[in-house]
């Protein structure tokens, strides 16, 4: 075999660069078996390297079905490398793996891909191909018993890979076509409107804390008595739960109603939004 013919081959089995897979060559003595070592150590060190970068763009992934549903986010660094085939096709996969393990990501690092490989070792391969930070971001399952499940993507790349995904849990009456019209809708909404809880009740206690230091220090300069800026910083406040809950917000395809008035609209009293999780690229 050529020179020539083992770079060819090398570059086929590693998908590393020509220039790579020729300097391996001649460190291995045009042992291929060895070059393939050889890269993959390299690769291993490029990696590294490429992970003190940021990594701000990329995808978001659901897999799954109506019962257990699994989200995933992977990030890299340009919008290039988001869309690039390599890369649709690892997250894919590493989306379906997710779903197996219920986004335990120790297990999920672990696990053998088609290749027989382990997660992590295909990301560093990844890296080291592409020339860019990859990163697992965000992971959720949501697998609530009795609910389903509904999804909705927004600028979506290609099938189930996007920038914006939603998953709500609800429970409520089976093969019901109003609660699945419904929960279709309510999955646009929080895309659309970004809730932070359920209810007003459930939002964090230090994401108030840092909402009300906003508001006081915004008041400290308005010159207005502290007894009316007491007044005004309790309105704030309530103001942003309002916003921030999605039982309070206003429904996006009506505005004039609450989320809750809409629940209450089609008639299904029993409905009870156990869960959601949205995630957006660049959030």
């Amino acid at each position: 075999m050529s020179e020539i013919e083992k770079v060819k081959k090398l570059r086929q089995s590693t998908g590393a660069g020509f220039k790579d897979c020729s300097a391996a060559l001649k460190e291995s003595n045009n042992d291929l078996d060895k070059a393939v070592e050889i890269l993959r150590i390299k690769g291993i060190a490029k990696a590294s390297k490429k992970m003190l970068r940021d990594a701000k763009e990329g995808v978001i992934v659901i897999s799954g079905n109506e019962k257990k549903t699994s989200i995933i986010q992977i990030n890299c660094e340009t919008d290039f490398v988001a869309k690039n085939d390599d890369f649709i096709t690892f997250v894919k996969e590493l989306s379906e793996l997710n779903n197996e393990c219920s986004s335990d990501l120790s297990k999920l690092n672990t696990s053998k891909m088609k290749n027989d490989k382990t997660v992590e070792e295909n990301l560093v391969a990844l890296i080291a191909k592409i020339g860019e930070k990859i990163t697992i971001g965000k992971i959720k399952t949501i697998n609530i018993e009795n609910s389903k499940n509904y999804i909705y993507q927004h600028s979506i790349i290609k099938d189930n890979v996007s920038k914006l995904a939603v998953i709500v849990s609800l429970d409520g009456p089976d093969k019901n076509d109003v609660l699945d019209l419904f929960g279709k809708q309510l999955s646009m909404h929080i895309a659309a409107s970004n809730p932070i809880a359920i209810t007003s009740e459930k939002i964090e206690k230090n994401v108030l804390d840092k909402e009300l230091q906003l508001i006081s220090e915004e008041l400290k300069n308005s010159g207005k008595p502290s007894e009316i800026a007491e007044k005004i910083s309790i309105g704030k406040i309530n103001k942003f739960k309002e916003e921030n809950a999605l039982m309070t917000q206003d429904w996006v395809m009506e505005p004039k109603k609450k989320v809750k008035d809409i629940i209450n609209e089609i008639g299904l009293n029993n409905i009870k939004i156990n869960e959601f999780i949205r995630i957006k690229i660049g959030e």
